[in-house]
């Protein structure tokens, strides 16, 4: 009886330990296919100088659902994101519509795709490998937070300056941070709850974009960074 039962755990941690195996090779796999895609998307990183961004036309043209292209200098955060009817096909699914674990920058559906809502809201994954919007967290430090103020999208005929002026932890049903209109009582609540925050003279009817992503403080928890956005 004892050497069966001892037969069984035996079977038993080694079935665990074969299922933790393929759980590091699968978890692999998808960072290498994550990290493959992004660099063939690298390729059409736009140029700073440029009035017009081609590279995000011909961006379009090969995946018509992308809309334009975030840079965070100072993160890994430098993607392509995508517009589209709602927020869950692109939440796991790369730009050719295959199954992926870090999914695809995406807007909200709610927002007009040339960044004329008031509140533009753009969605990634914190993944543990830094990809995605995994280091957006280094917003939460006060020396990251001073010393990286700006950033930038590249819309096909449009550049917006981005320059952030919040960092906030809040829950994803927060009707205040995901409304696509901010008006200037809201702008209060996104002071008075900030963990990091800078006055950018921010005033009523300028545009925001608010990147948002999971964070693990507690249940259905979001890091939210928001920017101001002009015209460059």
């Amino acid at each position: 009886m004892r050497k069966t039962v001892l037969r069984l755990l035996a079977l038993l941690f080694a079935a665990l330990l074969a299922y933790s195996a393929y759980r590091i090779w699968d978890i692999g796999r998808d960072y290498r296919a994550e990290a493959e895609l992004h660099g063939l998307m690298m390729e059409y990183k736009p140029r700073p100088e440029s009035p017009i961004n081609q590279s995000v036309i011909e961006l379009r043209q090969k995946y018509p659902d992308v809309a334009g292209w975030l840079t965070v200098p100072g993160t890994n955060i430098d993607y392509p994101f995508i517009r589209y009817k709602d927020n869950d096909f692109y939440l796991r699914r790369d730009l050719n519509g295959d199954s992926a674990t870090a999914g695809t920058l995406f807007m909200d559906y709610r927002c007009e795709g040339d960044f004329t809502s008031q509140n533009t809201i753009i969605y990634g994954h914190h993944m543990k490998n830094g990809s995605m919007f995994g280091t957006l967290k280094a917003f939460a430090g006060d020396d990251f937070f001073a010393a990286n103020t700006h950033g930038a999208i590249y819309l096909p005929y449009e550049t917006l300056a981005l320059e952030f002026f919040a960092y906030l932890v809040v829950n994803h049903t927060d009707e205040i941070i995901y409304s696509i209109d901010l008006g200037e009582n809201d702008l209060a609540y996104v002071q008075r709850n900030a963990r990091q925050f800078r006055d950018v003279g921010l005033a009523q009817g300028d545009r925001i974009v608010t990147l948002s992503t999971c964070s693990y403080e507690f249940s259905h928890a979001r890091m939210v960074l928001l920017a101001k956005a002009e015209k460059r």
